[in-house]
């Protein structure tokens, strides 16, 4: 009796064993993913985003870390260009993403060339990891000149030294307001790497 009682439960609730383990049921555990709540099906437009981790109580267990994303240089250009695009007065946008350095360059029409560079910059701020710098400049030539890098061999030193450079150029042209008082324009710290390039130190 109690085994009749246990399968038509089973029928009522409309699910096997299988079923109720299956990963799209929402009330299912895999054990296997104990540590971390990840819904790789959220709708980004309506919904919050939110992951956590726990450490794995396994030694040594890489695997996590080994899937860490990283990021996506062309696509981070992609979306600089996109939404600078849209812009007031800025008609044509180049971008190029290096390690630690934004270069963007573009057409404008604009009768404030600071004010369209701070929100060109801006944009590019909101999209980047916070530890890189942003060069823009509204000289034309420029998109020519930073576009020469796109095939480039990020690990040459001619390369890097040649980018250096075109910042040096880059920065004639407006750079918009400091971030705050601990940055210049360009997102650079007193005394870091990249401080040497700028016209504009603390201002």
């Amino acid at each position: 009796m109690l085994t009749m009682v246990a399968l038509s439960g089973c029928q009522a609730g409309g699910e096997t064993d299988n079923e109720a383990l299956s990963p799209n049921n929402p009330n299912a555990i895999n054990v296997a993913d104990h540590n971390d709540l990840y819904n790789k099906e959220k709708d980004n437009d309506t919904d919050y985003g939110y992951v956590r981790y726990q450490k794995s109580p396994v030694a040594n267990d890489t695997e996590k870390a080994q899937n860490i994303a990283t990021l996506d240089r062309e696509e981070a250009a992609d979306s600089i260009s996109k939404l600078s695009s849209a812009i007031p007065n800025v008609n044509d946008v180049a971008t190029l993403v290096t390690d630690e350095d934004v270069l963007i360059a573009y057409k404008t029409d604009t009768k404030d060339r600071n004010a369209t560079a701070d929100q060109v910059k801006r944009t590019a701020m909101s999209i980047m990891p916070r530890y890189y710098h942003v060069y823009v400049s509204d000289n034309p030539q420029h998109i020519q000149d930073i576009e020469r890098f796109s095939e480039a061999n990020t690990k040459a030193e001619s390369v890097e030294e040649s980018i250096h450079l075109t910042i040096k150029e880059m920065l004639k042209s407006p750079q918009g307001r400091k971030m705050n008082d601990g940055e210049n324009a360009n997102g650079e710290g007193k005394n870091e790497l990249n401080e040497h390039v700028t016209d504009e130190k603390m201002k």
